[in-house]
């Protein structure tokens, strides 16, 4: 029996994917969960072989949750099963040792198939998406730029970035007007939204 933890922040497609799951004869889910930062401590308490997470949940996003299960619980594989199809964000999902990628609008047996094969040790990702990742642009932003157009993005003033990153508003500032310079973008709005869909932001 293959063993699931789930992470999905929508009640109905969390429930769907639940149902579904558990349908498979060698397919059980133990655990659910709707928020990011709830992933770890429901995967250590529950020991899944398998953790399947969303990538854009409340919290935290799954990219970080699943750097977070590698690293304390290297026997649990991560699945991660999103609506966003971009070559950017694949490649930060390979970053994180991700074992399987694939695309909400897969069909109910492709998803029972891709967990298989994960939990017999292989790698998981939607072939298409794969050839564009490799062949796609690498961000020109520097950790710390993406970091705070992360933030700006999520809604946050330059003074509250500068409190969470331990920088100065100034400085803040200058990070943004170099991202705004590094896209080519108009502005700040601009900036967001084609790191948003390059895939350099979650």
């Amino acid at each position: 029996m293959i063993r699931i933890l789930l992470a999905e922040d929508m009640n109905m497609v969390r429930g769907a994917l639940v149902a579904l799951l558990n349908l498979e004869d060698d397919l059980k889910v133990v655990r659910e969960v709707e928020r990011g930062d709830e992933i770890l401590a429901a995967a250590l308490e529950a020991k899944p072989d398998i953790a399947i997470i969303d990538i854009d949940l409340p919290g935290l996003d799954g990219l970080s949750a699943a750097v977070q299960i590698h690293e304390h619980l290297p026997e649990c594989r991560t699945l991660i099963l999103t609506s966003l199809g971009r070559p950017g964000t694949l490649r930060r999902a390979l970053a994180a040792q991700v074992s399987g990628y694939l695309l909400k609008d897969d069909s109910p047996k492709e998803l029972a198939s891709a967990v298989r094969r994960v939990a017999a040790g292989q790698r998981v990702i939607d072939s298409e998406l794969a050839l564009a990742a490799w062949s796609g642009l690498e961000s020109p932003l520097t950790d710390r730029e993406t970091e705070v157009l992360r933030l700006a993005a999520n809604g946050s003033e330059a003074a509250e970035i500068a409190k969470e990153l331990y920088l100065t508003p100034g400085t803040v500032r200058n990070y943004l007007t170099a991202v705004v310079a590094k896209l080519n973008a108009r502005n700040r709005v601009d900036a967001i939204r084609i790191a948003r869909e390059a895939g350099w932001l979650v």
